[in-house]
């Protein structure tokens, strides 16, 4: 465990000592002023979502997580999540540009499934809107304004999310990740503080000229605490023995991410083959009845009654290693309300 000083260098305004898990949990901070010209060694901002397994005893980290360091490569200055960020600098408007943790949230979702966001405004009020849930994932060309609550058509179809206009401002649109060059094995005996795990998605905001990398991210810690033995992305992940797919993990996590699909997202087994499906493309947020086996075209069997479901196989991993966990893992909730036609 670094000590004091060197754990702050490392998660600036976050670090604090080792504390118990029964003590009061340390709420994220509710909006950060981030000034980009004073960190030359890049920013990055992603929307913060619960991870798909968790076995230790931290708060949620929910919003907008952000990396800024001052020097390429060097430690971050920052590394911390909040409800907000209002974004300044010589490049931007002397007001700033405000992301909040919603626009971020459905930024991540739009961006795992595939679909571009674009900048919509009301054509009534200039109200800058947001798709939220099921319109986050399907492109459509009228919207219900949260401004003026009146319905306005914009030009043409596309999903509406005001990251784009900051992105747009600072000439900093996403650029495609490169594949995560480490890999990890790991036992969670060995980790009895627990792990973490995500899926990466595209940076909302990223400046470094290093390129993101792209997998599976894990926290692991060998003791109750603040800060993880392990923080990093990984292009392959095993633990006890059982592999992770990256696409699994951050599909999931996007699923995760959506109310509308609240479990809805089970494990689906044929039952001719015995293989698992995992949804993919359109399939992948889009519940259907009787789905059929991608290898044999047979039934596919779930543990739920609900009829329209989607596949996905990482569920029951995560079962199994809960099994076998030092702990059961967290049940997190993002709390976001669903939105559907």
């Amino acid at each position: 465990m670094a000590h004091k000083a060197d754990a702050t260098a490392k998660y600036g305004r976050r670090a604090k000592v080792c504390r118990a898990a029964h003590l009061p949990a340390i709420q994220p901070n509710e909006i950060l002023e981030l000034n980009i010209d004073e960190y030359p060694g890049g920013i990055a901002l992603w929307g913060a979502v619960p991870p798909v397994y968790d076995t230790t005893r931290l708060p949620l980290d929910f919003g907008i997580h952000v990396h800024a360091r001052r020097v390429a490569e060097g430690d971050k200055v920052i590394d911390q999540t909040y409800r907000g960020v209002k974004l300044t600098g010589s490049r931007l408007p002397l007001s700033g540009l405000m992301v909040s943790e919603i626009d971020a949230v459905y930024f991540m979702v739009s961006s795992v499934f595939g679909f571009n966001t674009r900048y919509v405004r009301c054509t009534l009020c200039g109200f800058p809107h947001l798709d939220k849930d099921w319109f986050s994932i399907h492109p459509h060309r009228r919207h219900l304004c949260a401004g003026c609550g009146r319905t306005f058509s914009d030009t043409g179809f596309g999903i509406g999310n005001p990251i784009r206009a900051t992105q747009e401002t600072l000439g900093l649109l996403p650029r495609k990740p490169t594949k995560a060059a480490k890999t990890l094995s790991l036992r969670q005996s060995d980790y009895p503080g627990g792990i973490q795990i995500w899926g990466s998605n595209p940076a909302i905001i990223w400046s470094s000229e290093k390129a993101e990398e792209e997998g599976i991210h894990v926290h692991a810690f060998k003791r109750d605490c603040e800060f993880p033995d392990c923080d990093d992305t990984f292009s392959a992940v095993e633990i006890d023995g059982v592999e992770f797919d990256p696409i699994m993990v951050r599909t999931l996590m996007a699923q995760n991410s959506l109310p509308h699909l609240e479990a809805r997202v089970v494990p689906l087994k044929c039952d001719s083959c015995g293989e698992m499906e995992f949804s993919t493309g359109e399939q992948a947020f889009t519940p259907a009845v009787g789905r059929l086996c991608s290898r044999c075209g047979s039934h596919l069997s779930g543990p739920t009654r609900l009829r329209r479901t989607i596949g996905n196989p990482l569920i029951a991993t995560l079962q199994s290693l809960a099994a076998s966990a030092p702990r059961p893992p967290q049940k997190h909730s993002t709390g976001l309300l669903p939105e559907t036609l």
